[in-house]
């Protein structure tokens, strides 16, 4: 889903504190915390009907907690990187199922795929990825409340900057004509075939088929709209690769391409690549593309698996993806599937 991506959480985390209540988990009740809410939101012109709909009978959902407690990620067996398998993670995702899903998608979506690469340069095929892993093609969008879910979550405290401002979000969706209804969707507050936030919604969706509705749980058309133009707007480069495989012999030259730029957000997601050169000069120290690329394209070397495995030239189309979601295990995964969709 959607909540973890590297332009929302860095941009959230530059707005003042919303709640004049303590930050510290639950230190009101969930009614008083609502009330509290609800002055903020009526101060951004969310409508007393709105609020009234939406807070009337709500109640903190402790499932959510729990999920929200357990969301550690799962470690299986490590590398000689110190990290888990990158094979066995495309393995668990990026299966025969899924790959011949985003098939039949892409397939059936072909015109809007069009659309979509002349309007916004993104390639049907990693939208359709994107599609796939947060929602295995809109099979699997989650039935929490969101409402519920984000003003629980806001409630609990330990990121209510963050939560809240989700919630008062969703607030200005059904005040824009959203049906209460369709607010469905994770546990953590993202929905629809893309799993976006309400932020996120507010600021990206698309109406793509021009009927008035950003419809991202039913309309084929805005989702394939919405989620290429949230990677127009992360920065995708038209024409570029996200990565290419590369040959990287035993007597490469490996001097000096240590990253040495700490990141300042998801370090240990950055601190895996290497420092940026151009293909030309990645060639010159042995390794090879194994596809076409330009020798001006800035690109890092990323091998997820140790010197012994396949190793990947980035370029700038693979952070877009990190953007998404930060994790080279979810950026790899998109990347590779979409290729495998595209063949």
């Amino acid at each position: 889903m959607l909540f973890r991506t590297l332009r929302q959480v860095g941009a959230l985390a530059t707005v003042a504190v919303l709640s004049a209540a303590p930050a510290s988990a639950q230190q009101e009740s969930f009614g008083e915390y609502l009330d509290i809410v609800a002055q903020h939101a009526r101060s951004e012109g969310v409508s007393q009907a709105t609020i009234d709909r939406v807070f009337t009978g709500l109640t903190p959902n402790d499932r959510v907690l729990a999920l929200d407690r357990d969301n550690v990620s799962s470690g299986g067996s490590t590398t000689s990187t110190g990290f888990p398998s990158m094979a066995g993670y495309l393995a668990r995702h990026n299966t025969p199922s899924r790959i011949n899903g985003g098939v039949r998608k892409l397939s059936e979506v072909r015109s809007i795929g069009y659309e979509v690469e002349r309007q916004y340069g993104v390639p049907a095929e990693i939208v359709v990825a994107i599609w796939g892993h947060e929602t295995a093609y809109g099979a699997v969008m989650g039935s929490f409340d969101l409402p519920r879910s984000l003003a629980t979550l806001a409630w609990e405290g330990r990121r209510r900057e963050l939560f809240e401002r989700e919630l008062i979000d969703v607030l200005k969706m059904v005040d824009m004509g959203v049906p209460r209804s369709r607010l469905v969707g994770s546990w953590a507050g993202a929905f629809g075939n893309g799993q976006f936030l309400p932020s996120v919604y507010l600021r990206l969706a698309v109406d793509g088929d021009g009927d008035g509705d950003r419809d991202l749980w039913n309309s084929d058309v805005d989702t394939m709209h919405s989620i290429a133009n949230y990677f127009r707007d992360a920065g995708w480069r038209t024409g570029e690769p996200w990565a290419v495989r590369a040959y990287v012999p035993n007597s490469a030259d490996r001097s000096g391409i240590e990253n040495r730029v700490v990141s300042p957000v998801c370090p240990r997601v950055h601190e895996r690549h290497s420092r940026w050169l151009t293909v030309r000069e990645w060639r010159e120290r042995g390794i090879e593309p194994r596809a076409p690329i330009g020798d001006d394209v800035m690109a890092s070397l990323f091998e997820p698996d140790g010197p012994a495995e396949p190793g990947y030239l980035l370029t700038q189309n693979y952070k877009v993806i990190l953007e998404y979601n930060c994790s080279n295990y979810y950026a790899m995964s998109v990347g590779l599937l979409a290729d495998e969709i595209g063949r």
